[in-house]
């Protein structure tokens, strides 16, 4: 193990920091104290911690049934009515326990080593801090305009999800699709980080009374691997009891069934899996004698229909999508502005919900506020601008207008891409890396939006491309 070296986040520190990094120096951050509260060091690059624990010992901590509060309110029984955002949780920092350095917020290096330090991040939104706990606060070393440190948090800190759940539970957002990556499932480290995460947000949705699901992403996924996600459904269904456990009371359900999600099936972009491996899946999910019990959503290309742009050309996959419960197409960048969501989006989805309905298929629009990745692989910033509001807003208007009874936003906390929903600062770090704010609405306003949504998902408000809220 390389030498250990800490660093105070004090203007000299930050020097010695960036000096380091030139000369391809690889420092171990670590952390003073017991809690995350107390980090007083963050070096441009941290080298990754060891993980000691056995894939076995991981199971025995991480996966077990639930305990905790519990406070029913939302209705667990159906999606219909519905609007329900993606959650990465896929944040971490140097002395979480999580060993995956600043996974997410930071750019990987030629080394098994993240960096995040003003011109090395991965996001293009900054979370507004504010009203996270003082030990949730992980110092940066970024710096705002008025010289003051840049904090984030880690997605390992269950008073973080603890917080995120709260606030969808005051804004009136129904709950989440928590992100289960399957090829993070196979190392140890990794595996044990999805675990905690989705723990986390188990606990912090039955203690505000909103519904989660579980939500697999293929992507990364190679034919030879998906034994392992019939392992780990598994797993999750006799460890952690996460499908029908009586304590827990937040789990969603549709068509009388436990509902998970499989996204990643039917694209054509040469992934390393096929659509008979989404089949074998699928099936198992459905019909397996111990554990097929699931209703099942697919995310599925804007063009799965007809077969075009994004989607794979295959006279199979209209076969294997009728095997499923739910239909949700990624509709994330396709659209750029209110003009083509009119002209593109209503046409398609008008006409996926009445091929949905001739096949008894439900079917779950995507919105999504924005885009921009300029940090994480360049290209211009802010890419798909959010128009304070309206570009979301007039998505959701035109779903409802086109017959959606449910709603898939995307996402609650994805800063990389900045199609995050929570709650991001107007006042982000300045410096080598740029950021994009919320044009100066209120960091709740894309929260208070995602709750009309659902309002008018339900026809308690009227039906109106206007926004809603007043800044």
């Amino acid at each position: 193990m390389q030498e250990m070296v800490l660093f105070f986040l004090t203007a000299g520190g930050e020097k010695m920091a960036r000096f380091i990094m030139e000369k391809r120096v690889f420092i171990k951050a670590f952390w003073i104290g017991l809690s995350m509260g107390a980090v007083v060091s963050c070096v441009c690059r941290a080298q990754v911690e060891e993980f000691t624990l056995s894939y076995e010992q991981v199971i025995q901590n991480t996966m077990k049934p639930f305990e905790g509060p519990c406070h029913p309110e939302a209705d667990v029984s159906t999606l219909s009515g519905k609007v329900m955002c993606g959650y990465q949780g896929w944040f971490t920092c140097p002395g979480d326990g999580s060993a995956m350095g600043w996974f997410h917020w930071g750019l990987p290096t030629s080394a098994p080593a993240t960096e995040f330090c003003p011109g090395r991040c991965k996001i293009d939104l900054w979370p507004d801090m504010s009203e996270y706990d003082s030990r949730s606060r992980v110092p940066t070393l970024f710096r705002h305009a008025n010289g003051e440190t840049a904090y984030v948090y880690s997605s390992m800190d269950p008073a973080v999800a603890d917080l995120h759940f709260r606030w969808m539970k005051e804004y009136g957002i129904d709950g989440v699709f928590v992100q289960r990556f399957a090829a993070q499932t196979f190392k140890p480290m990794e595996f044990s980080n999805v675990n905690i995460v989705l723990a986390n947000c188990r606990a912090a949705a039955n203690r505000y009374g909103r519904a989660y699901a579980l939500m697999y992403d293929l992507s990364g996924m190679r034919s030879s691997q998906f034994e392992h996600i019939l392992n780990d459904v598994r797993l999750l269904a006799d460890k952690m009891r996460l499908f029908d456990d009586p304590a827990d009371k937040a789990y969603l359900h549709h068509r009388g069934k436990p509902l998970i999600a499989v996204w990643g099936v039917g694209f054509g972009d040469r992934r390393q899996y096929g659509l008979k491996d989404c089949e074998r899946l699928i099936r198992f999910l459905k019909t397996d004698p111990q554990y097929g019990k699931f209703s099942v959503m697919l995310g599925v290309p804007t063009y799965w229909r007809e077969q075009g742009a994004d989607a794979v050309k295959d006279k199979d996959l209209h076969r294997i999508l009728q095997m499923a419960d739910l239909i949700s197409p990624w509709t994330v960048g396709r659209v750029k502005n209110c003009e083509e969501v009119h002209r593109i989006l209503a046409s398609v989805w008008r006409e996926d919900i009445l091929w949905c309905e001739n096949h008894q298929i439900e079917y779950v629009p995507v919105v999504f506020p924005g885009f921009s990745w300029h940090n994480m692989h360049g290209g211009p910033l802010n890419q798909i601008p959010r128009c304070k509001g309206q570009f979301f807003w007039t998505q959701i208007f035109t779903a409802k207008k086109a017959g959606a009874e449910m709603i898939y936003v995307a996402m609650f906390d994805e800063v990389d891409e900045a199609t995050a929903i929570y709650k991001c600062t107007n006042n982000p770090p300045v410096g080598e890396s740029a950021f994009l704010t919320y044009e100066g609405l209120p960091s709740d306003y894309y929260l208070r939006l995602a709750g009309r949504a659902g309002k008018l998902l339900r026809s308690e408000i009227p039906l109106s491309e206007s926004l809603p809220l007043s800044p």
